[in-house]
C-alpha cells in the first residue's frame, strides 16, 4: 500500500507514465495510471533542462517508484527511480511505439471514467506494456487481449462462450456491437456481423490469455479482423473516438 497518512502532504506510488506534455520553458506534466491511487496528473519541475535526472524516468510506458506532494491542480513529483523500463523498446519498433499508444489512451480514459478498477487496470497495463516492450507475442493480439480484457475491468463484458441474446453454446455465427458479444444463427438480426469459427475461437483465447492457442494461429487475418470488431465496439459502447484507433487502422 502506498505510503500517507492524514495530515501529510506527501505519498509514495508506482506509477506507469502514460502521456506527457510540457509545462513552461522546463518543466512537464506526467500523466499515468498508479498502483492504488487510480489516475494521478502531476508536474515535473526542471524535468527538460540537460541536468535533471527524472527526466527519461519519466517518459511514457515507463513503469517508475515516485514521491509526490499533493496539490490542489496538480501533485508535484519530487523523487523517481525506475522500476521497468519499457519506453526505449517500445519506441524502437514503430509498431510496438502505436499499439502502445493505444493501450495507454484506453487506459487513461478508463482510468479517469471509474476510479474504482484503478488496481486492475494498473496491472493489465503493466502487462500489456511489458509484452510489447520484450516482444513475447504479436502486437495485434497483445492489443486485442488487452482491450477485450479492459473493458470487462470497466465493466463492458463481451460475451464469447455463448450467445449473448439466448445463453446457447451452439452454432456461434455472428457478432453483435450493440449487445457485446456473438450471437447464434437463430438469434442472429439484421446490422450483426458473421463470424467464422476461426474468429470464434479467436476472441475466446484474447478474453482468456490462451497464448499458446494464440500463438499457434497460421491466419493472421483473424486477428486483424477481430481487431477491428473490438476497436469499434470498445468507441462505441465508452462513446468516444480514440486518436490511435484511426492511426492502428491506416497501418493494418
Amino acid at each position: 500500500m502506498p505510503t500517507t497518512t492524514a495530515t501529510s502532504r506527501s505519498y509514495r506510488e508506482t506509477l506507469i507514465v502514460l502521456r506527457t506534455y510540457q509545462l513552461g520553458e522546463s518543466d512537464r506534466i506526467i500523466i499515468g495510471i498508479s498502483s492504488h491511487h487510480g489516475l494521478v496528473r502531476a508536474v515535473a519541475k526542471g524535468v527538460r533542462r540537460s541536468t535533471s535526472k527524472l527526466g527519461a524516468r519519466l517518459e511514457p510506458f515507463m513503469i517508475t517508484d515516485v514521491s509526490l506532494v499533493y496539490g490542489r491542480n496538480l501533485d508535484t513529483v519530487t523523487q523517481a527511480v525506475t522500476r521497468k523500463a519499457y519506453a526505449a523498446p517500445i519506441v524502437a519498433d514503430y509498431t510496438s511505439y502505436t499499439h502502445a499508444a493505444g493501450v495507454a489512451e484506453v487506459t487513461e480514459y478508463l482510468a479517469q471514467a471509474d476510479e474504482m478498477t484503478g488496481n486492475q487496470l494498473f496491472t493489465l497495463t503493466a502487462g500489456a506494456l511489458s509484452a510489447l516492450a520484450r516482444f513475447t507475442h504479436d502486437v495485434t493480439d497483445i492489443f486485442n487481449s488487452f482491450l477485450i480484457r479492459s473493458m470487462k475491468i470497466a465493466g463492458w463484458y463481451i460475451e464469447t462462450e455463448r450467445c449473448v441474446r439466448c445463453g446457447s453454446d451452439e452454432d456461434l455465427r455472428a457478432w453483435s456491437m450493440i449487445d457485446g458479444g456473438l450471437v447464434c444463427s437463430a438469434c442472429a438480426q439484421a446490422g450483426d456481423r458473421p463470424v467464422t469459427p476461426e474468429v470464434v475461437a479467436y476472441l475466446r483465447a484474447v478474453a482468456t490469455g490462451a497464448w499458446e492457442t494464440i500463438d499457434g494461429m497460421a491466419d493472421r487475418t483473424v486477428a486483424e479482423r477481430v481487431g477491428t470488431l473490438l476497436q469499434r465496439y470498445v468507441q462505441w459502447h465508452v462513446e468516444r473516438e480514440f486518436r490511435t484507433f484511426a492511426l492502428l487502422e491506416r497501418n493494418s
